[in-house]
């Protein structure tokens, strides 16, 4: 019976170095993914349109929000100096980069 009993000790012993990378990795995995931005509520999308609107120079805004970018369309977009504080805006709030942002002027 001795003889068929594993030795559990032994066998961390000598598997140390694999298991620990084993469990370094799997910790790893748990971690939140910190440069996804998660993807925001309607909610989100409508409170940041009402914020931009307030913005001087903005006039009408919406805003679409999904998992792969930013999409604002406003009145105001014509003006370089308000499409930089709208990208500016969008950066800071939702953590997207530049190049993930689209900025469109809207019909009145």
């Amino acid at each position: 019976m001795n003889s068929e009993r594993i030795d559990v000790r032994a066998i961390v012993i000598k598997w140390k170095y694999p298991l620990l990378v084993l469990l370094a990795g799997v910790l790893l995995m748990l971690l939140p993914n910190a440069d996804k931005p998660e993807p925001a509520a309607p909610d989100a999308q409508e409170a940041l349109a009402a914020v931009l609107s307030k913005t001087q120079g903005v006039g009408e805004a919406r805003v679409l929000i999904s998992d792969s970018g930013v999409v604002v369309a406003c009145t105001g977009a014509a003006n370089a100096e308000v499409r930089l504080d709208i990208l500016r805006a969008v950066r800071s709030y939702t953590g997207f980069g530049s190049d993930k942002i689209t900025i469109l002027k809207m019909r009145k």
